[in-house]
């Protein structure tokens, strides 16, 4: 069986290179080497741990070592202090096994790790007192953006929450099974305060996933789908459909009649999302692998009677789950990405037939991306009324952050 401290390092030395996301780097790193559920476990939280926490350990590091540290090295020592300062690994084990990994720099790491334990609460006192960015492990600019628009406090409730790992909630697939026969097939779930299909699991059963009977699924996602509310026998589309949580949780409300078009841009997007679109059942769902901004079939002017454009963001409201995209973020997206979301919104409008619905949504709390977006589609789509807008804050709903905006064509 691989080593899980070993599989953590490898794939933090990946995700250093810039090419992937951490999800993608995990699921392949597990596909290639099945793990038992305690090594699963324990590689999934040292790998995330470390991510969110990287202005942290990094600081550590630099109190604790003058000069340059090789990558590898530097991962290692990310991953000691890691279990030192964050988890409840034993001190002992910790240095131990961390220090049997880091071959020629043995020495450099057990000296690191050990004096690190002996001045850990001296440590401890310097990271409170290093300012926010490294305290709360966030970009600086992302912090400054959010103390003007939510306030110092808010700022501080949300770091707090994108540093902890996420509970697991499920949406029941009531294609399958009832939401009530699911709770009862689950020692301990429970529905949560958010939403009512929304199930909060301390052990997600294997057979859930296996047999379609759930979708692992925030409760902030279902509130564009509950806001387009789309009936059965309806034309609806999808239009940047994978995974297909959304996609799946709009056939569940049409009740699997009507017609439903599901696209992507990516052949293996499109590949996930059909598989999702099989387990959970959801027949009336067509995949397609399709530009959204390009026009021609199956993608008719004044065809749809309904449409979710559920648009690519930054993902600020999200980043408790995607624990890497804050160090990926930079002040140019916050220009780039509503130009591509407004772009969308217009193409996604036309498509719509007259007194049909259009909801425009995101996983961003930032106003750029969202009622600034609403605001320019309405001045310049002919026709295009806005209706309503929901969203869902962290630090106000316990749930992620979502922005959802509903139009209607006249």
């Amino acid at each position: 069986m691989p080593n899980p401290r070993q599989s953590c390092i490898h794939a933090l030395l990946e995700w250093e290179k810039g090419k992937y996301f951490s999800d993608e780097i995990l699921h392949t790193a597990l596909e290639k080497e099945p793990m038992s559920p305690l090594d699963r476990a324990f590689f999934m939280e040292t790998f995330f741990g470390v991510l969110r926490n990287l202005s942290r350990l990094d600081f550590l590091i630099g109190r604790l070592r003058d000069g340059r540290i090789d990558p590898e090295t530097h991962a290692v020592l990310r991953l000691g202090l890691y279990q030192v300062f964050h988890m409840r690994t034993a001190p002992h084990a910790a240095v131990n096994e961390t220090v049997a990994l880091a071959g020629r720099a043995r020495g450099l790491v057990n000296a690191i790790l050990r004096r690190a334990l002996r001045e850990k609460e001296a440590l401890e006192a310097a990271l409170a007192n290093a300012g926010q960015a490294i305290a709360m492990s966030h970009p600086e600019f992302l912090l400054e953006r959010w103390e003007k628009t939510f306030g110092a406090e808010a700022t501080r409730q949300l770091c707090a929450w994108n540093n902890e790992p996420a509970e697991v909630h499920v949406r029941a697939n009531e294609l399958r099974i009832s939401t009530a026969d699911l709770l009862r097939s689950a020692e301990g779930a429970e529905v949560s305060p958010f939403h009512p299909l929304a199930i909060k699991v301390r052990h997600l059963p294997p057979d859930w996933i296996a047999k379609g009977l759930c979708y692992v699924q925030d409760p902030s996602t279902l509130v564009a789908c509950d806001l387009l509310a789309p009936q059965p026998g309806e034309t609806v589309l999808d239009a940047c459909a994978a995974p297909g949580g959304k996609t799946t949780y709009l056939a569940q409300l049409m009740r699997n009649e009507g017609r439903l078009v599901a696209c992507d841009l990516y052949a293996s997007r499109v590949a996930r999302l059909r598989e999702n679109v099989t387990r959970l059942g959801a027949t009336i769902v067509r995949t397609l692998q399709h530009d959204c901004m390009q026009a021609g079939p199956p993608l008719e002017p004044a065809s749809f009677d309904r449409v979710l454009v559920d648009a690519p963001c930054s993902n600020t409201g999200v980043l408790r789950r995607r624990v890497d995209v804050r160090w990926r973020l930079t002040e140019e997206d916050f220009l780039r990405m509503p130009a591509q979301q407004l772009a969308l919104l217009k193409r996604t409008a036309t498509l719509l037939k007259p007194g049909g619905m259009l909801v425009y949504s995101t996983c961003s709390l930032e106003a750029e991306e969202n009622d600034q977006v609403v605001e320019q589609a309405v001045a310049a789509v002919p026709g295009l009324r806005f209706l309503e807008s929901r969203r869902t804050l962290p630090f106000v709903d316990q749930v992620d952050g979502a922005f959802a905006a509903r139009f209607t064509r006249e």
